[in-house]
């Protein structure tokens, strides 16, 4: 090859590699003046002073007239004080105090008198309502240490302090140069072959997001002298520089050449996933990042590596991450050769968070949109088995997760769709919703990880759904199942269904793709495979398993399959053509501790109401009841 990875490097060590560099090559935080109405959210470079006092004059604290408090002396209801024109010097809040005067009495106290005097019942002690010089802050007095994150009052407490300008870190500069032959611009209506170039939105939002700025470059074809020139620009003029893809060993991966020939490829090969094709180098003093071109991979690297980078350039440590303490729901297999990131799904239930996992391929940007969290399997370890209690780093405020609805169990669209009405009548609440199958949705409430289920489990002895299951796995109570709605299952199929398909029997002579074990579609496939004699060997891509009727829709819509079972709102949203099997019940199985819970009486009712009755009329496929 070509390329090679220079090592498997655990991450503390590639960091510290890293990080020593970048030190010993004189990167560090730069600093700017500016003006101090434009310094919120900034940091500090050094302490500030105030070089005034405030208030610099002693300023009355109310409306009222100012007056020598000796005068008021001996007032009150029996001996009132009429102060005379030339005794007293009218005020409002913030006016200078006259000399001579020392203190303020409030209008409200004052009783109005002929010719122009005023009668009072009651004392004022020396600079009563008055706020005297330097009562918020003294000349010299520091306002605040370096380091310090501008707030918007502390900019007030700055110019309250006579600072006009203060010095700041300056804000690092960090280019995104997006590379390869099939990365398009972003497009509606990309042709066979072309990658929607989206990984640089991505990293400029999590790069502002940390106080950098970003400038992204224009998409740079998978030619070295091409990439080289982009890199020689944006280390001309950023502080730090990624490029987006190239950086694995493939036929045109040149990022760690370009590095090198630059300056210095430091790391290249780390020992986590996904991330591992990373490249962590150095050029003109600055840290120049080859980050992997799935994007589930880079972010992971933008994280663990980049973040640090940015903070660092602000004067500051990167702030950990929030952590929580939860129970996983399914068991997790992992490499030992890597520290395995996996995205995860976080609720709370029963006072316990429950923790379940999202889809793990690097490629899978998606699964970072509905993550509330991030699950770190060491290097060396095996796994973690269901039930285990894991630490969680978040992506969500934990308050924000505290109140969720936990929904696992078979897919379908019409969760997504009581998810939406949830959210637009403004629910306090959030639906966080896991397709593990049915069965894993009767795992779930079995083990308290789960408020609601979707379940569509058929017994083929006595052709009833759900019943038999819950009652078998439910013996001593603990679930009730809630009416849901009939659906209509069938065979998907091309438009025009070019391979005639007409029964199930007709699978064994195409290309198949089925759903993962557990699933009710998975037990309704296997019943039909039973009742026509077939065998999984006799179906080519038995095996070939999804978690959901869009993803098999999507397949066959792609030409990677002939047929899958599914239901007929994932066909229609793929145009393609359906033959009816069979109709059957899918309802949900609530956690019977939960039955009364305020979130899960308003997603049956969201479920049940007239609107949601409408969107799955519009969607077809599914029979409601009145």
């Amino acid at each position: 090859m070509k390329h090679q990875y220079l090592e498997n490097i655990p991450l503390s060590k590639a960091k510290t590699i890293f990080h020593e560099h970048l030190k010993n090559a004189g990167f560090s935080p730069k600093t700017e003046r500016i003006k101090v109405q434009d310094a919120c959210g900034r940091t500090l470079a050094h302490a500030v002073y105030a070089n005034i006092c405030a208030p610099h004059y002693n300023a009355s604290a109310m409306d009222g007239i100012a007056v020598k408090a000796s005068d008021t002396f001996g007032a009150s209801e029996r001996t009132p004080v009429t102060l005379k024109p030339k005794a007293y010097t009218v005020v409002d809040t913030g006016d200078p105090i006259p000399e001579g005067a020392d203190a303020v009495i409030m209008v409200e106290d004052l009783i109005d008198a002929a010719g122009g005097c005023f009668t009072i019942i009651s004392a004022v002690r020396p600079w009563q309502n008055v706020r005297q010089v330097g009562e918020d802050l003294c000349m010299g007095d520091m306002i605040a240490p370096t380091g310090t994150v501008m707030t918007p009052a502390l900019c007030g407490a700055l110019l309250a302090g006579g600072v006009t300008e203060t010095e700041v870190f300056k804000k690092p500069l960090v280019a995104i140069i997006p590379t390869g032959d099939e990365i398009v611009a972003p497009t509606a209506c990309p042709n066979e072959g072309d990658i929607i170039e989206f990984n640089s939105t991505v990293f400029r939002g999590m790069l502002e997001s940390w106080g950098a700025d970003a400038e992204v470059f224009p998409i740079t074809p998978d030619k070295k002298d091409l990439i080289r020139a982009a890199a020689e620009e944006a280390l001309a003029r950023c502080d730090i520089v990624l490029v987006s893809a190239g950086s694995s060993a493939g036929r045109d991966d040149y990022t760690s050449e370009i590095i090198a020939s630059l300056g210095r490829v430091l790391v290249h090969g780390i020992a986590i996933k996904p991330g591992k094709p990373a490249v962590l180098g150095e050029a003109k003093g600055k840290p120049i990042v080859g980050l992997p071109g799935y994007p589930v991979s880079a972010i992971v690297i933008m994280d663990e590596i980049v973040r640090e980078l940015v903070f660092a350039a602000q004067g500051k440590a990167a702030p950990p991450p929030e952590e929580i303490c939860g129970v996983l729901s399914t068991k997790l297999v992992s490499s030992l050769k890597y520290q395995e990131y996996v995205r995860v799904s976080v609720g709370k239930i029963g006072g316990n968070w429950s923790i379940s996992p999202l889809p793990r391929g690097a490629g899978v940007i998606s699964s970072f949109t509905k993550a509330d969290g991030i699950l770190v399997i060491d290097q060396n370890t095996e796994g973690v088995e269901a039930g285990e209690t894991v630490t969680v780093r978040l992506l969500r405020p934990a308050d924000e997760l505290e109140h969720t609805l936990i929904v696992t169990g078979s897919h379908d669209p019409l969760i997504d769709e009581v998810t939406d009405l949830l959210q637009s009548e403004g629910q306090g609440f959030r639906v966080c919703s896991t397709h593990v199958g049915s069965m894993g949705a009767i795992r779930a409430i079995r083990a308290g990880l789960a408020h609601i289920g979707g379940i569509h489990l058929l017994d083929t002895e006595t052709g009833e759904y759900n019943k038999s299951y819950v009652k078998n796995m439910f013996p001593q109570g603990g679930a009730v199942i809630a009416r849901g709605v009939g659906r209509v299952q069938g065979l998907m199929v091309k438009k025009g269904n070019p391979c005639g398909i007409k029964t199930f029997a007709d699978v064994a002579r195409v290309r198949y793709v089925n759903r993962q074990r557990g699933a009710g579609t998975r037990i309704l496939c296997d019943y039909l495979m039973e009742k026509n004699g077939l065998s999984p060997e006799q179906i080519d891509g038995y095996y070939n398993e999804e978690f959901t009727h869009t993803a098999v829709a999507a397949l066959i819509a792609a030409g990677n399959a002939d047929t899958g079972l599914g239901i007929f709102s994932a066909a229609k949203i793929y145009d393609l053509d359906f033959v009816p099997i069979c109709t059957e019940t899918y309802e949900f199985l609530v956690n019977e501790a939960y039955c009364e819970d305020p979130m899960v009486q308003e997603f049956l009712k969201a479920l049940h109401s007239e609107k949601c009755k409408n969107r799955l009329l519009e969607m077809g496929g599914y029979l409601l009841e009145d």
